[in-house]
């Protein structure tokens, strides 16, 4: 019997973006979720998703802050979510919650 070792590539949801629609509904998700480390992980893959570069200079962060601010272990300022959410062309919005 010839067994052979599976590899796997990691897993990225930034190449599964490629819409506004996804782009959308992924993020909605993560906001109904409710954990902030997943909704600022969310904003990473779409920042990755549409380019790291251009919103780094929009936002006039630098690219490896916003990768290390936007991963799943980053603690970013609301700041930072906003101008994020802002250059990407997203508005954060709060709404009350329905029982």
């Amino acid at each position: 019997m010839n067994e052979t070792a599976e590899t796997f590539s990691r897993w990225d949801a930034a190449d599964y973006l490629r819409t506004e629609e996804d782009m959308r509904l992924y993020l909605e998700a993560c906001l109904d979720d409710g954990d902030p480390a997943l909704i600022a992980a969310a904003l990473g893959d779409i920042a990755r998703a549409r380019n790291m570069s251009e919103l780094a200079r929009q936002t006039g962060l630098s690219r490896e802050g916003l990768y290390k601010a936007l991963s799943g272990d980053g603690n970013p300022t609301f700041a930072t979510i906003m101008k994020v959410a802002r250059a990407l062309g997203l508005r954060l919005r709060l709404e009350p919650i329905r029982s």
